[in-house]
């Protein structure tokens, strides 16, 4: 799992023909060249985490289960409303869903959009933007913060 700055962006990274790429929900999802999804951080700051025991558990298997998960989000665009469904997708989602799915591993606790804290003026004012007056509140969601604090993810690399 990589993540930008304040883990504000997210994806898990696959090798592709010999390369290393990001498979994120940008504006859609899609696989980015990790240089290139480097560069788009704010100073170029990066966190690079790892299942605990990847040793062990990715098998070329699980592996092909991962890639199996992924696949089935390729190309949806991205969800600007956090909405936990397939049609479209964030980053985190993404991340969580191809973990769960493939291997049956939750990274983070799951919440609702009511357990969070919106009462910052600047959340407050995108959440209206994105909402109006009817605020999902019960809708499940999984926060970049929540992912990366979880004890199943160790440190591989920053910068």
């Amino acid at each position: 799992m990589a993540t930008h700055s304040k883990y504000s962006h997210m994806g898990v990274i696959f090798i592709r023909d010999g390369k290393q790429y990001v498979y994120e929900a940008n504006k859609a999802v899609q696989y980015t060249p990790l240089k290139q999804w480097i560069a788009r951080g704010e100073g170029g700051h990066y966190v690079i985490k790892r299942l605990q025991n990847a040793d062990r558990i990715l098998s070329p298997d699980a592996l092909n289960k991962l890639r199996q998960a992924a696949d089935q989000f390729l190309g949806k665009p991205y969800d600007h409303t956090f909405e936990w469904s397939d049609a479209r997708i964030y980053c985190s989602e993404l991340v969580w869903k191809i973990y769960d799915r493939g291997l049956g591993i939750k990274i983070g606790r799951l919440q609702k959009l009511g357990d969070f804290d919106l009462s910052d003026p600047a959340v407050k004012g995108k959440i209206r933007e994105r909402f109006g007056d009817a605020i999902p509140m019960e809708e499940t969601v999984i926060s970049p913060g929540e992912m990366f604090a979880s004890e199943a993810l160790i440190l591989v690399a920053e910068r």
